[in-house]
């Protein structure tokens, strides 16, 4: 009877799960493309709504897909360089200052960069007038706003994991005239790979979706990226008539991350079950 209660229970989460993939996908492939005539089981099934999203003149998709996407790509591996570098710095060397630079990463942390919208709005006008590629409506200019907020919590996560490595390593590699660089490239970046992966996704998956940044400094359309341009497909009298070009957004939005994952993934198990020295 246990058996049974515990098989129903997990296939009632299942379907909760699931069921709003169901009715996503469902909408995507509905060949009216509105939501009043979306059903869980559509009448028929059609690409039409995929077509219609690639061929639309007023939602250029495909600019905001490829926006989204490099941003992404670009912020993680920036932020996750600059995360490294600081993490090093905190768990192996002593130094100055070094207490209340830590204390200061995570006192700031407990405010929203949101907070500082009107500071960085005047920041950026003036960015705007002066260098055009970096200010408002580029991609330059979001990718520089992010990385002001890169350091921070990546930063603890990975000085924690990095404390978890034995300095003996690194003595050993300067007994035999090793420097700081080849340490760090060479020893101790393998074996945080693990922590490397996680925070890598978790970037990746953020900045994919942050939108309020970049809803207040992308307003040219050719600019957005699929957070802010997706959003204004579903706003005030559009989302009943868009809601199935919406919906196949949605699916195809979900590619990137889900092939980032994967590609992550093996690293993660990788570095997990590996051992730092081998006898």
């Amino acid at each position: 009877m246990k058996i049974a209660l515990r098989h129903a229970f997990v296939l009632a989460v299942c379907a909760f799960a699931l069921v709003p993939i169901v009715f996503v996908v469902s909408a995507a492939i509905n060949p009216l493309g509105t939501l009043a005539s979306t059903d869980l089981l559509p009448n028929g099934a059609s690409l039409g709504n995929f077509a219609d999203l690639f061929s639309s003149e007023t939602h250029p998709f495909a600019r905001w897909f490829f926006n989204s996407v490099f941003i992404a790509l670009t912020a993680s591996f920036a932020s996750l360089l600059l995360s490294m570098f600081a993490a090093y710095a905190f768990s192996r060397m002593r130094f100055r200052g070094r207490r209340v630079g830590l204390l200061a990463l995570l006192l700031i942390q407990m405010f929203p960069q949101f907070l500082a919208i009107v500071t960085i709005f005047i920041i950026f006008t003036r960015v705007t007038d002066l260098y055009p590629p970096f200010g408002f409506n580029t991609t330059w200019g979001l990718l520089l706003l992010y990385l002001g907020g890169a350091l921070g919590v990546n930063t603890w996560l990975m000085k924690g994991f990095l404390d978890t490595v034995p300095k003996e390593l690194d003595e050993a590699a300067t007994v035999d005239g090793a420097t700081h660089t080849q340490i760090f490239w060479r020893i101790i970046l393998p074996l945080v790979t693990p922590i490397l992966a996680v925070t890598a996704l978790l970037a990746f998956i953020g900045f994919m979706s942050e939108f309020l940044m970049a809803n207040v400094f992308l307003r040219d359309p050719e600019s957005k990226t699929l957070a802010v341009g997706m959003f204004g497909m579903i706003a005030g009298d559009q989302r009943n008539a868009n809601f199935g070009m919406f919906a196949a957004a949605t699916l195809i939005t979900a590619v990137p991350t889900v092939g980032v994952f994967l590609w992550l993934q093996k690293y993660i198990v990788s570095g997990l079950t590996a051992g730092a020295v081998k006898g």
